[in-house]
C-alpha cells in the first residue's frame, strides 16, 4: 500500500528523535450546556479512563482530556506529527550521545487552580514523582538517571543510556508539568516511595492542576467529563468556554446522536456508516491512516491455559489460522494486515505485502506437532461494548472464533467491562486475549514495549528467563542505536524474528474516521489525541 501524507510523516518522525479558575465540587452539577451552544464543544468518545492524574493514567481518552487540562514540555504540530514543536520548553538541547537533554522553559507560565509560577522546580517534581509513582505511563521515564535544575528556567534530563527517542516521549501526558505545591497539597509527593505514599489520584481525577487551555470541574466515571476555560492560559484565550467529553461507547450511537445534534464530534465512527455520513451536509467525514493495532495475546504463562497457548506451536498455528482477509473485510475501510505489532508505515515496519497469509493446512500440521491433533477448547477475553478506530471488539472477536474453528481451536468467548479487562490485561491474566495498541510516542521504539521485559511483553509474561537470546539482542541494540538507517534494519530482523515466534498475532490496523459537525473547523486528525478543542473553531 502507498502510504498516505500521514504515514509518510509518521515514517519521517520515527527516526526523529496555563486567571486562577474555579473548580465545582465532586458531584456539582454544571451549568446547563449543550451542543447547540457555540462557546461549548461535546465529544463523544468510547471512555476507556482508568485515571486522570498524568502519572497513572494512560489511556486513549485520558490523553485527550490531558491535552485539554495540561502542557508538557514538548508537543506535536497539530497537522504533521513528523514535526515536534516547542510546548513548555522554548527550545532544548541533545547531547551528542543522546543520554543528556536540556530543556529551556518558557517563563510567564502560570498554574491554573493557584496562579503559581511554572518553574524548573516543577518540571523536575513532576518526572521525579511519574518515576516513583510507577504508574502505567513511567515506561515512558525508564533510563532517568537524575533530573537537574540547575536554575528557575532550565531543566536538564540525565539518562543512563542512549534514547534516540527520548524528545518524541516527552510529548505525552507523563511528562506533564504539575503545580508541585498544589498536588503536594493534595498528597502529592516524589519521594521513592510515592507509588504507596502518594494521595493525589483521587483530588486528580476531579480536578487538574496543570497549565493548560482548559481546567477540569467534573469527572462522572463511565459518563462525562467536563472541563472549562482557563482565561489565564499563557498562549492565549481557548476559543470555548467549556468542553464536554461525553461516554458513548458505541460507534453506531456515535453516529445517530451527532446526526441528532447532541455532540459535535463523533471520534469512533463505523466504516459502514461512513457513506451516509458523507451524504449528510450537516457532516463532516475526515478519513485517515490509523496506527492503532489490534492483536491477540498468547500469554507465556504455561499456568494460565496448560501451557497450550505458551507453547511456540500453537502460537504459530494461530497465526496461519486467522483470515486476515476476511477480518479486513468486516471491518472495511482503508484497514491493513501489519506482518508484525510495528504499525505500517513506521521506521522499518514491513508494508503489508510481507502479511501472514492465511493458511489452514499449515496451522493443523503445527497443532499436530503440538499434541494437539484434534485442537483444544480455550477462552478469549476482551473489552465488551467497546470500538476503537471504528473496530468493533465484539463483531472481530466472533470472527475470530469462527476463523479458529476452521482449525479445531474451540473458542468460548470471555467478553468482560472495559476497565474489569483492562486489570486483567495489564496484570498479565489473560491466557488468550483480544486487544488493541495504539503509539504511545511516534517512533518505532515505542513498539519495543512488546519485547520482553516491555510493558506490554510483561503483559503476556514474556520475559528475559522465557524468551531467547535473539529477540534480547535485537531488543537492546534497537533500543540505542542513534542511526535510523541502522534502526530500521535491526526492526526489520525484528519482525521476521516475532512473524513466527513470540505471543502475539497481529489482526489488523484499520484506517480511521472522524466524523464533525459541518460547522466546527480546523480539525485534522491527530493520532496522539485525537480532539485538541484549543485549536477548533465552531461557527
Amino acid at each position: 500500500m502507498r502510504p498516505s501524507v500521514l504515514v509518510r510523516s509518521l515514517i519521517t518522525s520515527a527516526g526523529m528523535l496555563l486567571t486562577i479558575g474555579s473548580v465545582h465540587p465532586v458531584g456539582a452539577a454544571p451549568a446547563a450546556q449543550s451542543a447547540a451552544d457555540p462557546k461549548t464543544l461535546v465529544v463523544g468518545a468510547a471512555f476507556d479512563i482508568k485515571s486522570l492524574d498524568p502519572a497513572r493514567g494512560f489511556e486513549q481518552i485520558g490523553g485527550m482530556v490531558h491535552k485539554a487540562t495540561y502542557d508538557t514540555l514538548v508537543t506535536l504540530d497539530e497537522n504533521d506529527i513528523s514535526h515536534i514543536v516547542p510546548d513548555l520548553a522554548q527550545s532544548w538541547d541533545v547531547s551528542p550521545d543522546a543520554k543528556t537533554f536540556t530543556f529551556h522553559l518558557r517563563q510567564g507560565v502560570k498554574f491554573q487552580n493557584s496562579g503559581n509560577p511554572m518553574t524548573s522546580a516543577d518540571v523536575k517534581w513532576s518526572i521525579e514523582r511519574g518515576i516513583a509513582i510507577k504508574g502505567n505511563p513511567s515506561f515512558l521515564l525508564d533510563g532517568i538517571t537524575s533530573v537537574d535544575a540547575p536554575d528557575d528556567f532550565t531543566v536538564r534530563v540525565n539518562k543512563s543510556d542512549p534514547d534516540p527517542a527520548f524528545i518524541s516521549k516527552g510529548s505525552f501526558a507523563v511528562f506533564a508539568v504539575l503545580d508541585s505545591k498544589t498536588v503536594q497539597a493534595h498528597g502529592g509527593t516524589n519521594a521513592p516511595n510515592a507509588a504507596t505514599a502518594d494521595t493525589a489520584e483521587q483530588w486528580l481525577d476531579q480536578n487538574s492542576a496543570g497549565t493548560g487551555p482548559f481546567i477540569m470541574t467534573r469527572y462522572t466515571p463511565d459518563t462525562e467529563v467536563d472541563v472549562q476555560k482557563f482565561a489565564g492560559y499563557w498562549n492565549g484565550d481557548a476559543p470555548f468556554d467549556r468542553v464536554i467529553y461525553r461516554n458513548i461507547p458505541q460507534a453506531a450511537t456515535q453516529k445517530l446522536t451527532l446526526q441528532a445534534g447532541d455532540i459535535d464530534i463523533a471520534t469512533e465512527v463505523a466504516p459502514d456508516s461512513v457513506a451516509d455520513l458523507q451524504n449528510d451536509p450537516r457532516i463532516k467525514v475526515v478519513q485517515s491512516v490509523g496506527a492503532d493495532i489490534f492483536f491477540l495475546l498468547m500469554n507465556e504463562n504455561p499456568d494460565l491455559t496448560a501451557g497450550t497457548m505458551s507453547n511456540p506451536l500453537v502460537q504459530n498455528a494461530v497465526r496461519y489460522a486467522l483470515d486476515y482477509d476476511g477480518i479486513k473485510e468486516l471491518v472495511g475501510g482503508p484497514g491493513v494486515t501489519p506482518p508484525s505489532i510495528l504499525p505500517v508505515g513506521f521506521l522499518g515496519a514491513f508494508g503489508p505485502d510481507h502479511a501472514f497469509k492465511r493458511d489452514i493446512s499449515t496451522a493443523m500440521s503445527l497443532l499436530a506437532q503440538a499434541g494437539y491433533s484434534n485442537g483444544f477448547n480455550i477462552d478469549l477475553q476482551y473489552p465488551t461494548n467497546f470500538s476503537r478506530s471504528g473496530v468493533s471488539f465484539d463483531l472481530v472477536a466472533q470472527k475470530i472464533q469462527s476463523d479458529l474453528a476452521d482449525a479445531n481451536i474451540n473458542v468460548t468467548l470471555k467478553p468482560g467491562e472495559i476497565n474489569t479487562e483492562l486489570a486483567n490485561y495489564r496484570a498479565g491474566q489473560e491466557g488468550l486475549g483480544f486487544w488493541l495498541w495504539g503509539p504511545d510516542y511516534f517512533a518505532s521504539n515505542d513498539y519495543l514495549a512488546f519485547l520482553p521485559e516491555g510493558i506490554v511483553g510483561k503483559r503476556a509474561n514474556w520475559t528475559n528467563s522465557n524468551s531467547d537470546a535473539t529477540v534480547q539482542q535485537l531488543r537492546d541494540q534497537i533500543n540505542v542505536e542513534t542511526d535510523s538507517t541502522k534502526r530500521a534494519q535491526l526492526w526489520q530482523q525484528a519482525q521476521d524474528y516475532l512473524m513466527q515466534n513470540g505471543p502475539w498475532a497481529s489482526v489488523i490496523q484499520p484506517g480511521i474516521y472522524i466524523a464533525t459537525k459541518a460547522n466546527i473547523g480546523n480539525y485534522a486528525y491527530n493520532p496522539a489525541w485525537r480532539v485538541n478543542p484549543f485549536v477548533l473553531t465552531k461557527s
